[in-house]
């Protein structure tokens, strides 16, 4: 009885020491046809988003599930559109500088950067408004009009050395600079790159 308890106690501490760590979930990112892309999409895009540029169609496959990505430019901001896998919309990324982050909530951000990191450069920022539960309609409107709300993530890749060397991260925060959760992500894709 007393070994059993002892086992459950030892499990259970390893489960929570497991949780505190960053996850490994190595993600790629391959280019798709628009044919390839799911329908609801890109009708759910089709009737939301008007005057575009350039979009782009992306598979992301990582070690537990498949989403989709369309990426496009509006009003001299880049967007990143995401759906799972039967196209039911996820986030909605754009692509921002530092200073459009209120300072607070940066400085949260540089705080948790420090103490994690001895050396980093930050890569991508990327102010994120998720589908939790609002209609889509909604998150689209936020989203293209580019508001500061309370339900916001920021997503940040950054580059940081730590004992183990240099490591990419994406890692999130809420919309108050709080850490959420972090995990690991592999160099770009050069299969393409022929020697």
């Amino acid at each position: 009885m007393k070994n059993n308890l002892i086992k459950i106690i030892l499990v259970a501490c390893l489960f929570c020491f497991q949780l505190g760590h960053s996850q490994y979930k190595y993600e790629r990112e391959h280019r798709i046809l628009k044919s390839q892309f799911p329908a609801i999409a890109i009708s759910s895009i089709d009737e939301s988003v008007t005057d575009f540029k350039r979009i782009k169609f992306y598979k992301e496959t990582d070690s537990t599930k498949i989403n989709y990505e369309a990426k496009l430019k509006k009003d001299k901001l880049w967007y990143g559109i995401k759906f799972d896998e039967d196209g039911t919309l996820e986030a909605i990324e754009i692509l921002i500088k530092s200073t459009d982050v209120p300072n607070d909530t940066y400085a949260k951000i540089e705080e948790y950067l420090n103490i994690n990191f001895t050396k980093y450069k930050i890569k991508k920022l990327k102010q994120q408004y998720p589908s939790n539960n609002e209609a889509v309609k909604d998150t689209f409107k936020n989203a293209f009009q580019n508001l500061i709300l309370p339900s916001n993530n920021y997503q940040i890749v950054v580059v940081g050395k730590t004992d183990k060397g240099y490591i990419d991260y994406e890692i999130l925060f809420d919309a108050d600079g709080n850490f959420k959760k972090s995990k690991t992500s592999l160099p770009p894709n050069y299969d393409h790159v022929l020697y």
